[in-house]
């Protein structure tokens, strides 16, 4: 499940040792989770941010995108959601440069499915800037329009961000999911909580339940946070 930038290669899903000492249904930081040692700075402070990191590439990230979204539905207005195309070495670029221009063309949520699709059924590989603009336009999107966003100052800025993020994530691998900026988890992260080699599907919904926890979790925190702190009361002159 996890992509390390070192080898750039998935570990096989049926590999993966699991431990028996803890399970999703009641997570453990260092083992369903991890806690971020420096918590990062979110857009939002009265709501739950939830961040993917994520691959077009990936096929752990391809299969992960369908239940992961419908997660976010489920969530409705508890969280703010948002994904983070990585970048291991330049070869990712493009994809991220893909992800930025639809997202600001308002189309990364209409067309994210039918890239996954044309990547990882239709074999499509999608990373080079020419493939990228020719499948964009055969999806009905306005080619030039799309090229001069890709190309734009303000998606290479994005990029530049999401590198940064992911650093500061300290991501190592994708799919990876943050939450409040201060806790990590994935399906590979929160697998270690059951017994035995799961099927994929398996560790998606532990991942997902650990999500459930760490959304609870967050929003308890940021309701203590916002409580006012009651001042002392004055001393009353003899």
């Amino acid at each position: 499940m996890r992509l390390f930038p070192k080898l750039f290669a998935v570990l096989g899903l049926s590999l993966l040792a699991v431990s028996v000492s803890a399970a999703p249904d009641n997570p453990k930081n260092g083992v369903d989770f991890r806690t971020l040692d420096k918590v990062q700075q979110t857009s939002s402070s009265k709501k739950v941010e939830v961040t993917e990191f994520f691959w077009y590439s990936c096929p752990h990230c391809n299969a992960f995108e369908p239940s992961l979204m419908e997660w976010v539905k489920r969530q409705g207005d508890n969280i703010v959601f948002k994904q983070v195309p990585v970048a291991f070495n330049e070869s990712f670029v493009p994809q991220q440069r893909l992800y930025y221009a639809l997202d600001a063309l308002g189309l990364a949520s209409q067309l994210n499915a039918k890239i996954f699709r044309a990547i990882h059924v239709e074999r499509q590989p999608l990373d080079k800037d020419a493939s990228i603009a020719d499948f964009i336009a055969k999806q009905g999107v306005d080619k030039k329009k799309f090229v001069d966003m890709y190309n734009s100052f303000g998606v290479q800025a994005k990029v530049r961000t999401a590198t940064q993020l992911q650093a500061d994530y300290k991501i190592d691998g994708v799919p990876t999911v943050a939450v409040g900026g201060h806790y990590i988890t994935s399906p590979s992260i929160a697998g270690a909580g059951l017994s035995g080699s799961q099927p994929e599907a398996a560790l998606q919904d532990a991942a997902l339940k650990v999500m459930d926890f760490l959304v609870a979790k967050t929003a308890r925190e940021l309701g203590e946070a916002a409580k006012p702190t009651m001042a002392a009361a004055p001393l009353k002159k003899k």
